[in-house]
């Protein structure tokens, strides 16, 4: 789980991302979590868009990608959403601390 430090500086990185996954009109298939989950395990840090002719909402395949590929998700504005998922063997971000209370 993120804190909203974490979310705010993994937002900030994905700033200049592009867009490498988008969901279409079809079903969130086998092949879309499968690319997801690699590019996760690649990037750690992945970008996505859902087109108007989806049947899902940004926030629907979001949260249905980031439960099936063990990611986190960083933000949702409009049609495009942000998965993190840190890469166990390699990290290759490394996220701001929680502050100690």
């Amino acid at each position: 789980m993120l804190n909203s430090k974490q979310r705010a500086y993994l937002r900030g990185l994905a700033n200049n991302l592009e867009t490498i996954l988008i969901i279409g009109k079809g079903e969130i298939t086998d092949n879309i979590i499968m690319q997801a989950d690699t590019a996760l395990t690649a990037r750690e840090l992945i970008k996505g868009k859902r087109l108007e002719s989806s049947a899902y909402s940004a926030r629907e395949c979001a949260d249905l990608l980031a439960e099936q590929c063990g990611a986190d998700v960083v933000q949702v504005i409009g049609s495009k959403f942000i998965l993190y998922r840190p890469n166990p063997d390699e990290p290759v971000i490394t996220l701001p601390k929680a502050k100690n209370k």
